[in-house]
């Protein structure tokens, strides 16, 4: 693998790492105080957002779940997902605990 590609692999993961990240102190915001963020709105959620959370999952061992999770959904892939489920989706996600 050169260089660049090394480099690239390399932003993308701290980019899906940081998304996560945010998803999380969201959810523990939203859990431990009600959601109240001094009058911000809740901005929804994007596709790469939650692909990169279902990503972090995935290299957890949690594939089939995953996949399940989104035929739930009435998709096939992440892309196919109605974005109005999204915050559901990752909720569901966020249970995951058999890895297997």
């Amino acid at each position: 693998m050169g260089k660049m590609s090394e480099m690239d692999a390399v932003i993308k993961e701290l980019r899906d790492t940081a998304a996560s990240i945010n998803l999380i102190a969201d959810h523990l915001l939203s859990s431990f105080c009600g959601g109240e963020t001094s009058g911000d709105t809740e901005k929804p959620l994007t596709l790469e957002e939650v692909r990169a959370v279902l990503a972090n999952k995935s290299r957890d061992g949690f594939t089939a779940q995953i996949r399940e999770l989104l035929q739930k959904y009435g998709a096939d892939r992440l892309s196919a997902v109605d974005p109005a489920n999204y915050k559901a989706l990752l909720r569901d996600a966020e249970e995951l605990t058999d890895a297997g």
